[in-house]
């Protein structure tokens, strides 16, 4: 089921895996700077993508007109070892990186549905269409906080509605989540998912095949015409 525009890259390793795409992933960005004088990136949090951002980070390229953002947010506080943006900004945000600018999700509103218009309006800051979103995919299907039986999934997922950010829940604490939605996601000039494991390969086969996206999530954008998208994946 899934489109032509996919792409399915296998590597042989987790590091070999962060060390090309993190190589590709700065030639993009570079390419983006020489003709648009700027470039866009949205990043997923977790665990999976922190080698590759630690590879990502010491790439040359002209970081001060980088804007980076975050797909997805735990509505916990950014000291919170839970935080995608206190991961980033660890990971992500040091060596030849530091220079970018990045924008985070969490603000001081009680819940992601109170906080969601705020954390949009921060990253209305990034060039559209963005250069590069990067997702994740959890063994559930979703991507981004786009959860499988999250109240909020239908009106994110909807393409008819404006961009923006949604209030979501996971199934797994911290529950309160944060997410951009499809149709924000997918303003986009590539997709690149991360995958790391034989749980995940395993869900990725699944998900390729017939079914409902509300089930699965990443279907959405494994789906869609538009964007071109790359799945990258290691044991």
């Amino acid at each position: 089921m899934t489109n032509a525009n996919v792409e399915f890259r296998r590597f042989d390793s987790a590091p070999a895996l962060a060390t090309q795409v993190a190589g590709d992933i700065a030639a993009q960005l570079a390419n983006a700077i020489a003709l648009r004088g700027a470039a866009s990136l949205l990043v997923s949090g977790g665990h999976s993508p922190i080698r590759l951002f630690e590879q990502l980070r010491v790439q040359a390229l002209d970081w001060s007109r980088v804007s980076i953002g975050l797909v997805d947010e735990r509505w916990v506080d950014l000291t919170d070892p839970a935080s995608n943006e206190r991961m980033a900004r660890e990971a992500l945000l040091h060596d030849q990186a530091a220079s970018a600018q990045f924008f985070g999700l969490k603000n001081s509103a009680a819940t992601p549905d109170l906080g969601a218009a705020a954390a949009w309006s921060a990253l209305a800051h990034l060039p559209r269409p963005l250069d590069l979103t990067v997702l994740g995919m959890g063994d559930d299907g979703h991507t981004a906080s786009l959860f499988p039986g999250s109240p909020n999934l239908p009106a994110a997922l909807d393409l008819e509605a404006p961009e923006g950010c949604v209030g979501m829940r996971s199934p797994s604490p911290p529950q309160a989540r944060l997410s951009v939605n499809l149709r924000a996601l997918l303003n986009s000039r590539r997709i690149l998912i991360l995958m790391l494991g034989e749980g995940k390969l395993r869900t990725y086969a699944a998900a390729s095949r017939p079914g409902p996206v509300a089930q699965m999530p990443i279907r959405a954008v494994l789906r869609q015409e538009s964007v071109p998208v790359e799945v990258v994946w290691a044991p």
